[in-house]
Parts: structure tokens; C-alpha cells; sequence
């Protein structure tokens, strides 16, 4: 347990980080998610390219936040626009 008066805040101040966190890469699991689920029941084209970006908009605010690393969220969300396009091609 830390001992100095800056210790503490500084203990105080990375609980409130880590929940904080903790939801928001809570969101950008979901966001990711509903796409994914929204392509596995066919739903309409509109509204997967508006799932998808609600998806983009998230990783890019959990990119800024330092969340994600920057080439991270990059990365998932090329993976999830090449899966959206695939499907639709496809279909």
C-alpha cells in the first residue's frame, strides 16, 4: 500500500484510469461485436455500414485515448471493413 500522500493520489487516480478503461474498451468490444452480429443475421446493408461506423468511431476515440496503439485499432478496423465488403460482394 503506498505510503506518501502522493502515492495514495497517485493509487486513487489509477483506479479511477483503470474503470474508466475498463468501459471504454468494454464499448469497443461491443460496437465490434454488433457488426459481426448483425452480418452473421443478414441484416440490411444501410444499417450494417451504420454499425460499422459507430465500430470506426469507437476505435478511433479508444485510439485517442490511448487505449489502443494506433496501428491496433487500424488494424481491427481494416479487418472489419474487408469482412463487411466480403459479405456483401458475396451475397
Amino acid at each position: 500500500m503506498a505510503n506518501t500522500a502522493s502515492a495514495k493520489k497517485t493509487a486513487r487516480q489509477n483506479e479511477v484510469r483503470r474503470v474508466r478503461n475498463l468501459a471504454r474498451r468494454s464499448s469497443v468490444k461491443t460496437a465490434v461485436k454488433k457488426v459481426l452480429i448483425a452480418l452473421e443475421e443478414g441484416a440490411q446493408q444501410a444499417a450494417v455500414r451504420e454499425l460499422l461506423s459507430e465500430a470506426a468511431s469507437q476505435l478511433g476515440r479508444a485510439r485517442g485515448k490511448g487505449l489502443l496503439h494506433a496501428n491496433t485499432a487500424a488494424r481491427k478496423l481494416s479487418r472489419l471493413t474487408r469482412r463487411v465488403v466480403a459479405h456483401y460482394k458475396s451475397a
